[in-house]
């Protein structure tokens, strides 16, 4: 019983080695030079001005998440739609609903103002 997993044990240790391996190997090799470009903030554009601990809108993570909840939605139709003929007529109807369900959410969070930016 146990032998039918030891090619996955063997995959997931040559993927753990190759993964050490080449951390340190970009680590060991690599450019360690630091300069002002380098350093300097790219995600939200300005420098950091107070504490790390200080409280923030969280607007962007809301429609950061918003964003992620229907990009996966869409993740569901595609498949489907590539095998709608084989599926057939019956298929419709639950996607139908999917979608129903889908644009009612995102209406509801159209007036709820979530996708809103200040």
């Amino acid at each position: 019983m146990l032998a039918n997993y030891f090619p996955v044990l063997i995959f997931m240790l040559v993927g753990l080695a190759a993964g050490v391996l080449f951390i340190a190997l970009g680590l060991l090799l690599g450019p360690n030079r630091h300069y002002a470009e380098k350093d300097a903030p790219f995600e939200c554009g300005f420098e950091a001005f107070e504490n790390a601990r200080m409280k923030f809108d969280v607007r962007y993570y809301l429609v950061a998440i918003l964003f992620i909840l229907f990009d996966l939605e869409v993740a569901f139709v595609i498949p489907w739609a590539v095998v709608f003929k084989e599926l057939g007529t019956p298929a419709l109807w639950p996607m139908l609903v999917f979608i129903v369900i889908l644009g009612i959410g995102f209406v509801y969070e159209w007036k709820k103002g979530a996708l809103e930016w200040e």
